[in-house]
């Protein structure tokens, strides 16, 4: 059974940093492509950071680029957010999410495992 768990989510003030981790089990990561999500209260889920499996593509959705970054390690079974340069804005639920395979890609519905979620607040 899969199972990500998300670490790392808390307040920070802004213009600080953090970093986020995400536990995979129960499906072949190394072959999964993993992403980050967020919603914010009273907004739709957006997407955050795409890795592919093999870690050599990445894509950022336009309001973090620049100030986040993804990475993976495939024998610790382990996806990093690190968020530098954070904003009032950044504020929400940052979920983690596996696709069993396939490239990696900023579509929520491709993403098959999903975790509960870790929150993060940037009070300005």
């Amino acid at each position: 059974q899969a199972h990500l768990v998300e670490s790392g989510g808390g307040l920070v003030q802004a213009g600080g940093s953090l970093r986020l981790s995400c536990a995979a089990s129960g499906f072949t990561f190394s072959r999964s492509p993993m992403a980050w999500f967020r919603q914010a209260p009273g907004k739709e889920r957006e997407f955050v950071a795409t890795i592919g499996w093999g870690g050599g593509t990445t894509y950022y959705g336009d309001s973090v680029k620049g100030r986040f970054t993804i990475s993976r390690n495939n024998a610790e079974k382990t996806v990093s957010l690190q968020m530098n340069f954070l904003k009032s804005e950044d504020t929400a639920v940052y979920y983690c999410a596996a696709a069993e395979f396939g490239a990696a890609t900023r579509t929520a519905e491709q993403y098959n495992y999903w975790g509960q979620g870790t929150q993060v607040t940037v009070s300005s």
